[in-house]
């Protein structure tokens, strides 16, 4: 039975991960690899996971930072040199894909939350938003317990710039007021 989409075969895997891969500004893992370059039916995890050792052996790419992965320069090479032979479709949906990654990532770096036990039981929840520049804010709040100050952070990596608009608008107003 012919197999119905773009992906047929190995080749056409690891050609659309040196695409994937040579437009992503971070490493990425085997996991985030797979859904960049999942535009196709025909692609299994499996696939993914039998591409990229392979690739790291034969020098495309390199394993970075535990079990992340980016392109080496012989990689980018071939990755020019092959990706017109990609559907256009499979490759505009992968571009799609990994431009939002990269726009996630660089977000993620901007935003740093911990969360660690003080003495008295309580929690200690640092929030910092950062830009190109340096530190926009930095805010230590106060939480009864782990669980809300996990929660905090993670509502605070979901909303920093909200956070910052707020604070510096309230700031802001009072002083127009005066």
């Amino acid at each position: 039975m012919q197999r119905l989409g773009f992906i047929h075969d190995m080749m056409d895997v690891k050609v659309l991960l040196l695409l994937v891969l040579s437009r992503c500004n971070y490493p990425v893992s085997t996991q985030e690899a797979y859904e960049l370059c999942y535009q196709d039916d025909c692609l299994s995890y499996f696939d993914v996971c039998t591409a990229l050792p392979e690739m790291v052996k034969s020098g495309h790419i390199h394993q970075v930072e535990g079990e992340k992965y980016e392109i080496t320069d012989k990689g980018r090479e071939t990755a020019g040199l092959t990706e017109d032979s990609i559907a256009f479709t499979v490759r505009q949906r992968a571009e799609n894909a990994v431009a939002a990654f990269n726009r996630k990532m660089r977000r993620s770096s901007f935003v740093k939350t911990s969360v660690t036990a003080r003495e008295g039981g309580d929690y200690s929840v640092l929030l910092e938003l950062d830009d190109e520049m340096g530190s926009l804010m930095k805010l230590e709040l106060l939480a009864p317990d782990q669980r809300q100050g996990e929660r905090l952070a993670k509502l605070f990596e979901k909303k920093a710039e909200e956070i910052y608009n707020l604070t510096m608008t309230e700031l802001l107003d009072d002083e127009d007021d005066g």
